[in-house]
């Protein structure tokens, strides 16, 4: 008789529990959710005044140099540590989600009134309230003795000097330690040029008058530094070192004037490479024997060396040329093709071919052109 007493108060004590442990849910997501809102609205308010100006009446200048091949983080904490942006880390966040990172190096005169709006723009115009004391313009595309003799030709430096501080061990080293772009293979003895490929084709300005030789250097090394590392996902994704996509971004540089045409080049080479099959690159061969042709001829295949595409199996041993942004950006993002060969026009146009047959078609009913470009120009030399 006493059991359904017993029965009936164990059911109430639970449903007792069951109200206290709904409450205590009920609780604990009204404060889950209120501390997410209260975080979201913080997070908004914080990134709403970094966007900000730190001080909206000041308007005393303040100096800030940014040398050439500065990173999106080097220049955010320069900018905070100058105190005229309040947060590094939203100016990195905010240039990366408006894709706003190709600011040009100078000395600038911002203010503390400015919003990061505004000095982005700053940044990317170039405007900058100091002249330049020396210009060096480096174009794409140039061999090592080229280079040298663009810096030679707007500086004090003599060529000579340029070229023995380019083929110095030791400076070399002292590079490779400070620039992890750098790699150790360009200090094979077999390499030509150890900084070949490695020195960013731009125009560099520099304010202090009379720049060191190692400053005009470092400065191009700095630059490609800053656009490699904006590839550096893809070239992981390609499964080739960075030295072998600058290696291939200079021979597709040579080969391939036009940028529309250099993401299908570079894809001929990839599946050449996959096959595998020799690259078989004319301008590997002129660049084995230090010299500018416009026609190589089959004696000139069998040129004996590791830069030589014709007899030696891959990529080069390096670069052979100073590749600029689209080449680089080619070789890290081929374009999918089923194409095996290509042959340049001399007027920019590429005819792509999928088998040796249709190259051979090609090749023989325009070959006659670079022939005679070939004798005009040993007429005019």
């Amino acid at each position: 008789m006493l059991q359904p007493n017993l029965d009936q108060e164990t059911i109430m004590r639970r449903n007792q529990e069951a109200k206290v442990v709904r409450r205590v849910v009920i609780i604990v997501l009204t404060l889950l959710i209120l501390s997410i809102a209260g975080v979201g609205i913080g997070g908004y308010l914080y990134i709403k005044g970094a966007l900000e100006p730190v001080n909206a009446s000041s308007n005393k200048p303040v100096n800030v140099e940014i040398p050439i091949g500065t990173s999106t983080s080097e220049i955010a904490n320069k900018l905070e540590e100058k105190g005229v942006i309040k947060s590094a880390l939203v100016f990195k966040y905010y240039v990366k989600y408006k894709n706003d990172n190709d600011f040009q190096a100078g000395n600038y005169e911002l203010t503390k009134s400015m919003d990061m709006k505004g000095i982005i723009n700053s940044l990317k115009d170039g405007k900058v309230y100091k002249e330049a004391e020396m210009t060096v313009r480096v174009a794409e595309g140039l061999r090592m003795p080229e280079v040298a003799a663009k810096i030679a030709e707007q500086s004090d430096y003599t060529e000579e000097e340029i070229l023995e501080k380019m083929q110095d061990k030791e400076y070399i080293q002292s590079l490779i330690d400070k620039y992890p772009l750098l790699d150790e293979k360009i200090l094979d003895d077999k390499v030509l040029w150890p900084l070949e490929g490695y020195l960013f084709p731009a125009t560099y300005e520099f304010y202090k008058k009379d720049p060191s030789l190692e400053s005009i250097i470092e400065s191009m090394i700095q630059k490609m530094s800053s656009v490699v590392e904006q590839y550096q996902a893809s070239i992981e994704d390609t499964g080739y070192t960075t030295h072998e996509i600058l290696t291939l971004a200079s021979i597709i540089e040579e080969e391939a004037r036009k940028k529309e045409d250099r993401f299908k080049v570079s894809g001929v080479f990839y599946n050449r490479l996959k096959k595998p099959m020799p690259l078989q690159s004319d301008v590997t061969v002129t660049y084995a024997q230090q010299q500018s042709k416009i026609i190589v001829t089959y004696k000139d295949t069998e040129t004996a060396s590791p830069y030589n595409t014709y007899t030696e199996p891959g990529l080069p041993i390096g670069p052979i040329a100073s590749p600029g942004e689209s080449a680089i950006n080619a070789a890290a993002n081929p374009e999918a093709n089923p194409y095996y060969y290509f042959f340049a026009r001399p007027n920019g146009e590429v005819l792509y071919a999928k088998t040796l047959d249709e190259h051979n078609k090609i090749k023989e009913k325009y070959i006659q052109e670079w022939r005679d470009l070939a004798n005009k120009d040993k007429d005019e030399s």
